[in-house]
């Protein structure tokens, strides 16, 4: 697959010398952008280490690159482990250079980085430059700002029509993340498939400030790659260019089956976003949740899962029709879109239903410790998971207790027949036959003595 690839910079409009550096490695299928803070041309030195440092440790693990199969999971997670290393490598360089240097202290860059291996694409990424990728004319942004007013708004404190009058509107460029300020740095990644006509852009904050989705829509699409840098950073340029402005964009080949494929997948993360555990997920969230999952076809009639088994899957319907039953009654009937198994996600105890195909179709797995791993790896998308976890099994419980109440309501309350107590008909205690009962141990022959009931002495209380 012969991928094209252009890229440009620019110092902008109002700043004296460019901090922002970029790398294209044709071989390695590798492309950087990062954008250097810390002023005295320390940012420079610090973006320029980055994308250098970053490029030498893939060239030097390429023998993973040679080896790389697309439908073996654990290479992917390798190819993704070597990336967050080179960026991890990139971060110590520049801090060890910073403290050798004392006017450098405290310089550090974003980085933004694709590698594009078989039919998938890597990325790995810290602070606030993006990547987008362009589909099907539609623009999806595959980063998350590592800034105060993304995690603002990310956290639910502000939405992004308050932050301009909030206290913080003066730190809106300030980064919770960047590489090189500190030691070590939590590096972001993502694992996702590529298709034949996808088109990306790399860049940085001084270019997507100007841009909406229909300018990176309108630019990508063209055909000569060789004009498009120059296009966004000339539109940067034309609307304030108060920074340094950067643009590296990537296109893949296109091919006859791109439209189908394009279709599946967009039907894929459509159906993700519809179920209730993936409310409120970003695309590139959604993607993490699709790399995990795993596809499966189903014929007409098979059981797919048997009351009593071991459980630990979500399962979404992405074609057919699936008849759920429980202890041989049926429970429910599943269509595509919809989904089964989210209990299994959190209960360790066996199935409680049976799901037979009504037609044939194809699952989407999602099995309970890759379920886990995404919780453990991405902290954000682990929240917003389990916050709709929560809000499912509320809705459940819920459920079930109107259906107790509404069973409760149809059975008939048992009659009370009220007496009145003169009714009630008196006991002669003179009448009143007293028997009594032998002990234990006495013998069945034993003569059992009498009482006369007028002997009884009664002593008023």
């Amino acid at each position: 697959m012969e991928i094209k690839y252009w890229a440009a910079t620019d110092v902008g409009r109002k700043r004296s010398h460019n901090e922002d550096n970029f790398l294209v490695d044709k071989n390695l299928n590798l492309f950087v952008v990062a954008d250097g803070m810390g002023g005295h041309a320390s940012g420079e030195v610090a973006s320029a280490m980055a994308v250098h440092t970053i490029r030498d440790v893939v060239f030097n693990e390429r023998a993973l690159l040679d080896a790389f199969e697309d439908d073996d999971p654990a290479a992917h997670i390798e190819i993704s482990t070597m990336l967050e290393y080179a960026v991890h490598a990139a971060c110590a360089a520049i801090y060890n250079k910073a403290q050798q240097e004392p006017e450098k202290r405290g310089m550090g860059t974003t980085v933004v980085s694709l590698m594009i291996v078989g039919d998938r694409g890597f990325i790995a990424y810290v602070g606030d430059s993006r990547i987008y990728l362009l589909r099907n004319g539609i623009v999806y942004p595959l980063t998350e700002d590592h800034s105060l007013m993304n995690e603002l708004i990310r956290s639910g404190k502000l939405n992004p029509e308050e932050f301009a009058g909030s206290p913080y509107a003066n730190f809106k460029n300030a980064m919770t993340r960047a590489v090189g300020v500190h030691e070590h740095v939590e590096v972001d990644i993502l694992d996702f498939e590529v298709l034949p006509g996808d088109s990306f852009l790399l860049c940085s904050d001084g270019l997507y400030e100007y841009l909406e989705g229909s300018d990176i829509a309108a630019n990508l699409a063209l055909s000569n790659i060789e004009e498009i840098p120059g296009r966004f950073i000339d539109l940067a340029n034309s609307r304030g260019g108060k920074d340094n402005i950067t643009a590296l964009v990537v296109q893949l080949p296109h091919a006859p089956e791109t439209p189908g494929r394009a279709a599946e997948l967009n039907f894929t993360i459509e159906t993700l976003r519809r179920l209730p555990l993936m409310r409120q997920l970003s695309y590139q969230q959604l993607c993490k949740i699709m790399t995990a999952s795993r596809m499966r076809p189903f014929e007409r009639r098979e059981v797919l899962s048997r009351e009593g088994t071991p459980g630990g899957e979500l399962c979404a319907v992405l074609e057919g029709s699936i008849r759920l039953t429980r202890e041989g009654r049926d429970y429910a009937t599943i269509h595509a879109g919809q989904h089964f198994g989210e209990i299994d996600l959190i209960d360790t105890t066996h199935r409680t239903l049976t799901a037979t195909a009504l037609s044939d179709g194809r699952l989407l797995v999602i099995e309970r410790r890759d379920f886990y791993d995404i919780l453990h790896r991405d902290a954000h998308l682990a929240v917003k998971l389990l916050w709709n976890l929560n809000q499912e099994l509320s809705k459940r419980l819920l459920e079930v207790t109107d259906a107790l109440l509404r069973a409760r309501s149809r059975v008939p309350t048992p009659e009370v027949v009220d007496v009145e107590l003169d009714e009630l008909e008196e006991v002669d205690v003179e009448v009143a036959e007293i028997t009594v009962v032998k002990k234990r141990g006495e013998t069945e022959g034993e003569d059992v003595e009498e009482i006369d009931v007028d002997d009884l002495e009664v002593e008023e209380v």
